[in-house]
């Protein structure tokens, strides 16, 4: 992610991430355990200005692990909302996922979960995992 944002003349401090995916696994709401929660912790710290987006988590819920994320709703999925973060971090690869809308919305993607594979998007826009 640090060299995506480099590559935009950007420092994570300060930038605008999407976390796309908050559940552990694709097509399911339950985020116990997930990583994606280290990787918003990690970013956090480093100060990045973070949301997130999955559509099977609304809100997140309370835990004890993660308290301090209780009650952030998820972004809407539309293109105002998307195109406003400096990158989108695949996280988890639901399906209900339009990744043909990302590629045309995002200004950078980050996909760790190979979700892109076979959609067409700018040059210098995606950078793979």
């Amino acid at each position: 992610m640090a060299d995506a944002l480099n590559a935009q003349q950007k420092p994570i401090s300060g930038s605008k991430i999407l976390i796309l995916g908050l559940a552990y696994k694709p097509n399911v709401d339950d985020d116990r355990e997930s990583p994606s929660y280290v990787l918003m912790n990690l970013l956090s710290d480093r100060g990045a200005q973070l949301e997130y987006y999955d559509p099977y988590v609304p809100v997140i819920r309370p835990t004890r692990e993660h308290s301090h994320w209780a009650g952030k709703k998820s972004v809407q999925w539309d293109r105002a909302s998307i195109e406003h973060f400096d990158l989108v971090l695949i996280a988890t690869n639901h399906s209900r996922v339009n990744y043909h809308d990302l590629a045309d919305w995002a200004r950078c993607i980050v996909d760790t979960r190979n979700a892109m594979a076979g959609i067409s998007v700018a040059p210098g826009k995606h950078k793979g995992s």
